[in-house]
């Protein structure tokens, strides 16, 4: 609750941006300069990788996105689980970042 004593910073206002399917596409061929034809089916594929190795209550370790494991999962009614996840991120230096081709 906001009171006039504590006023809303420009972040507390906006709402978290959502990364859908076909904006992870366009940024993948951006970063890599291949074709959308040829990013789609392999990040499906290894969207779907991930998902089975959470379904399968893996631990994932993929650098440079980070680290996370299922604290916890439930077993919805409709057949879905609802997993509860510790998230660990690399630090924002080591992300890797697009590489100028000026070679």
């Amino acid at each position: 609750m906001t009171t006039p004593e504590t006023p809303q910073t420009d972040e507390a206002l906006e709402a978290p941006t959502v990364l859908k399917k076909p904006q992870l596409f366009n940024e993948v061929v951006a970063r890599t300069g291949l074709k959308k034809r040829d990013v789609k089916p392999a990040v499906e594929a290894a969207l779907a990788v991930i998902g089975e190795a959470l379904a399968r209550g893996e631990e994932l370790v993929l650098p440079p996105m980070g680290k996370t494991r299922i604290i916890k999962s439930k077993e919805l009614n409709n057949g879905a689980s609802l997993l509860t996840m510790k998230f660990r991120t690399a630090k924002v230096d080591s992300v890797a970042r697009p590489a100028d081709d000026d070679a």
